[in-house]
């Protein structure tokens, strides 16, 4: 027998009584049970589902309470602050109003207006009002993350755009692992769509705009990522708690992470309105005369 015939054998013989014998490692993994009932929709069907529900609501009116935390690997801690009741009223297409107020006292913490372009920010201290304004689009981002903060955040995420005339939209499949409600009970593995929308760039490059992502036992949205012109995420919004409200699904608790500017939003939804008719004033918030406003760009 040649010397490589040998070692060959060694090495099949080592190998083998390794898999079989006590060469081998055993570990636990979690264990996993399989959806058993779900779902299947082709692509245009998806979109249909996410553009009817978008139309459906044309109007909100929702008490809530807002929990922020702020910090993260940069700083190296986070900050939760108390959570606030408030208000957020909307009227497509742009139009936001969110009045926060202030434990206990119940007077105005912040209230903030925007057409859809330009807002206005009122926004309480001990050492009287201050206001601010500028345009809903970040043009020069502050170390601050909190002062990013504009209305198009809320406004992406708590109504989820149907798909527009120039955007593109591609369906995959893949699967959640649901956590375990209590230690007797195995995950569940659930099949999900992943509905990415692009926009054509230029030539035959597309930008990803936003990917939701679909649970495929109640065809509802659980999550949706958005991204700006660099392909980064800069918004992650989370859909809880799925509650009819008039007639449609809403959730009861939305989460709003921004991991660049390093801060998340709770918003837990206490009672909701759609589609009432708001007052021709509900969105307007003028500056009293004689007060600085500070511009932000």
């Amino acid at each position: 027998m040649g010397l490589c015939r040998a070692v060959s054998v060694v090495l099949c013989v080592g190998m083998t009584t390794g898999l079989t014998g006590c060469f081998s490692t055993t570990r636990l993994v979690q264990k996993t049970m399989a959806s058993q009932v779900y779902q299947t929709a082709p692509v245009d069907v998806v979109e249909k589902q996410v553009f009817d529900r978008d139309a459906a609501i044309k109007t909100l009116n929702a008490q809530v309470l807002v929990t922020a935390t702020v910090g993260g690997s940069n700083t190296g801690e986070e900050k939760e602050y108390t959570a606030f009741k408030g208000y957020i009223f909307v009227q497509k297409p742009k139009e936001m109003r969110l009045i926060l107020q202030l434990p206990i006292i119940g007077s105005r913490a912040m209230d903030m207006v925007t057409d859809g372009d330009q807002f206005t920010l009122m926004m309480a201290s001990k050492t009287g009002d201050k206001w601010v304004q500028g345009s809903n689009k970040v043009v020069t981002p502050s170390k601050n993350g909190l002062e990013n903060l504009r209305p198009d955040v809320f406004l992406d995420s708590l109504l989820i755009p149907g798909v527009e005339a120039d955007e593109y939209v591609s369906l995959t499949e893949t699967t959640r692992i649901l956590a375990e409600e209590t230690r007797r009970h195995d995950a569940v593995l659930e099949p999900v769509y992943e509905l990415t929308i692009s926009k054509l760039k230029s030539g035959h490059t597309l930008r990803r705009e936003r990917v939701l992502h679909i649970s495929r036992v109640n065809m509802l949205p659980y999550q949706q990522d958005i991204y700006d012109e660099n392909g980064q995420v800069v918004t992650q919004a989370t859909y809880e708690n799925f509650t009819a409200y008039q007639g449609q699904q809403f959730p009861a608790r939305i989460t709003i992470k921004r991991p660049v500017d390093e801060y998340s939003l709770k918003i837990d939804v206490t009672k909701l309105t759609l589609n009432e008719t708001f007052e021709a004033d509900q969105f307007k918030l003028e500056v009293p005369a004689g007060v600085a406003v500070k511009k932000l760009e």
